[in-house]
């Protein structure tokens, strides 16, 4: 049997297991004929397991396909293949009653991850890294021209400034939002009508995912995520604006006029987006905001918010009872701002300290009577009591954006890695040379190679109106991988790994919070992928 075969035979092995534990999971949660939260929820851990182990199969369907690009893509592909069942075995064991599946299954697939997973193997695929890197990403000539614009701008502008933001807690030099204004990168998801560079094709999603990965590289929070908070606005404008909306917002968005924030987590509800209590009640001409928002990024500098507020003050509506106001403010430096609007309302935000993802500063922001024009309410009375759903559509694209920065984010990690690896010596041997370090170094290529395709599909699913899931479990998968990229690119460098001279210390603080937002994990785990995956299981 060749190995090609072997491959297709293990990926279809464990994506029969994986969707029989699915299909399990969804009998024992479904309550007259649909699946029940709290049912689902007696179950959280086999169910967690099966969301991430859902994730891990959907990226090895994906690199068999990038395995038929070349015997380097090839290996790259088998070995990730190979370290995705090895992680699916890992969690079944011990819990197949739980899941209801028999291990032995698995069995057949010993000799090809027993290959894939050797020391000898990967040592080999370490000792090709100065050739294949982390795998050709196999997009166009277009796409190429991207990511080396992206690349230079991360390069020359950002990366020189990303240290001093970061061990400062500074903020983002205004010379980065101009200069990433004048490459187009706040356009990238407005439409070409309304002076942005989106098509309506899969190029679009392509091109953020692109773009984004470079950003990342150069800082996540100096760069990374600059284009998201506009990406999530954009979406929501475009799906539920008026015609007068969309001409007089989208282009100031596309040109960087409006440095946009995005306002939707509160103290008390963060993934429980339905339960918030930010109020917008009716007054002449217009609403008053009141409450308080946190995790508010980069709110200080925006001029431009996108606030989810309660609309309908009956709270056993739920998501239903939601709208998505846009919120003018004066841009603000540091780590503070108090605004008042002149009729006697006011807005005042504190910057939230963080181990890391600083440049952009998270803040909680309380309204008290903050006026909002009637105008600005996204929708207008149409608008009404759609805000969750505006949300979600920019945040499911958030999602996919945030897999891209934690590729982003790992590429630097394993660039770092890499070149410590080869240049410190170590009881008379490069680093580099040891066994245990050109394992740990193929498995990050392997893993950010993966990541990176898996993130290029879902951007075509999405492109096609399809890839919400996928979405969800490329951010839940890669976001997790970057945790352990990063830290391993940090124990490469032993103690200068720890020091703040060299910046992968900032790479490993950076990647804690990408299964944070956007998201957490076990929720998004929990409440998006297990549940949407126990609906089609009893609908199909």
């Amino acid at each position: 049997m060749t190995d090609s075969t072997s491959a297709a035979s293990a990926v279809w092995q464990v994506t029969e297991l994986v969707s029989d534990g699915v299909g399990a999971l969804a009998k024992r949660a479904t309550e007259n004929g649909r699946i029940s939260v709290a049912a689902l929820d007696e179950m959280q851990v086999v169910a967690y397991d099966l969301a991430h182990a859902s994730a891990a199969v959907e990226g090895a369907k994906v690199m068999l396909s990038y395995a038929e690009h070349g015997e380097d893509e090839e290996r790259l592909s088998y070995a990730f293949i190979a370290d995705a069942i090895s992680d699916i075995a890992a969690r079944l064991i011990g819990r197949d009653r739980e899941w209801q599946v028999d291990p032995a299954t698995l069995a057949t697939s010993h000799e090809f991850v027993t290959k894939y997973r050797s020391p000898e193997v990967l040592s080999a695929i370490a000792d090709g890294l100065v050739r294949t890197g982390t795998g050709a990403p196999h997009l166009s000539d277009e796409f190429d021209m991207v990511r080396d614009t992206f690349h230079r701008f991360a390069s020359d502008k950002i990366r020189p400034v990303a240290e001093h933001i970061h061990r400062k807690n500074e903020d983002i030099p205004e010379e980065i939002i101009t200069g990433l204004a004048e490459l187009g990168g706040f356009g990238l998801s407005v439409p070409e009508e309304y002076g942005g560079f989106a098509a309506g094709g899969d190029s679009d999603y392509l091109a953020m995912c692109v773009a984004t990965e470079e950003l990342s590289w150069g800082s996540l929070g100096a760069g990374g995520a600059l284009i998201t908070r506009p990406e999530i606005l954009t979406r929501a404008i475009v799906k539920g604006g008026t015609e007068d909306q969309k001409r007089s917002w989208l282009p100031q968005i596309a040109s960087g006029e409006r440095v946009v924030g995005v306002m939707v987590t509160e103290p008390d509800f963060g993934s429980d987006v339905a339960g918030i209590k930010v109020s917008a009640t009716p007054t002449d001409g217009g609403w008053l905001l009141n409450g308080v928002k946190t995790w508010c990024t980069f709110a200080g500098r925006a001029d431009t918010l996108m606030v989810l507020a309660r609309t309908d003050p009956d709270r056993s509506l739920g998501h239903r009872g939601l709208s998505v106001f846009v919120v003018d403010k004066e841009p603000a430096p540091g780590h503070h701002f108090s605004f008042a609007d002149g009729r006697g309302g006011k807005m005042e935000g504190r910057a939230i300290d963080t181990l890391g993802y600083r440049g952009m500063h998270s803040f909680e922001v309380a309204f008290e009577s903050w006026f909002v024009p009637a105008e600005n309410l996204i929708g207008l009375d149409d608008g009404i009591g759609k805000g969750f759903y505006l949300q979600m559509e920019g945040f499911e694209n958030g999602r996919l954006q945030t897999a891209s920065r934690a590729i982003g984010v790992m590429q630097a990690a394993f660039e770092a890695g890499f070149n410590y690896a080869k240049e410190r010596t170590v009881f008379g041997e490069p680093v580099f040379d040891y066994q245990l370090t050109k394992v740990k170094l193929a498995r990050m290529a392997v893993l950010i190679c993966a990541g990176r395709q898996f993130s290029y599909d879902v951007a075509s699913k999405m492109a096609r109106g399809e890839g919400a899931l996928e979405a969800s479990m490329v951010k839940a998968y890669v976001c997790r991988a970057a945790e352990w990229v990063t830290r391993e690119a940090m124990q490469i460098h032993g103690g200068m790994g720890y020091a703040e001279e060299f910046p992968v210390s900032r790479y490993f603080v950076d990647a804690r919070v990408l299964s944070i937002f956007e998201g957490a994990d076990e929720t998004l785990c929990l409440r998006v992928i297990a549940r949407r995956l126990a609906d089609q299981a009893i609908t199909s």
